[in-house]
């Protein structure tokens, strides 16, 4: 999968979830979904910061299965549940580059 494929994915997919899953909300809960792209703020702490052959998932602190885990636990409770649907989502499209 090319990078920009890959990026447009990461608009696209919390989107399709927003419109099928929060219909009365979607504008919102997408806008919140794709705000968890700040995740990818770890990869100011890499050198390289980007490298297309690198997989995030294990490499940056916030790609961890620690924090991917975390990710889990926010998606269950009702105040946190998108920030934590919107980071698993993240994390699985950033798992098919690797």
């Amino acid at each position: 999968m090319t990078n920009a494929i890959h990026l447009l994915l990461h608009f696209l997919v919390p989107g399709t979830v927003a419109w099928a899953f929060f219909r009365d909300r979607w504008r919102h809960a997408w806008l919140v979904m794709l705000m968890t792209m700040l995740v990818d703020l770890d990869h100011l702490l890499a050198d390289p910061i980007f490298d297309p052959n690198r997989c995030s998932i294990g490499f940056h602190p916030l790609h961890s299965l620690p924090a991917i885990a975390s990710y889990g636990a926010l998606s269950v409770f009702r105040k946190t549940h998108l920030i934590g649907v919107g980071l698993l989502i993240h994390m699985a499209l950033d798992f098919t580059m690797c």
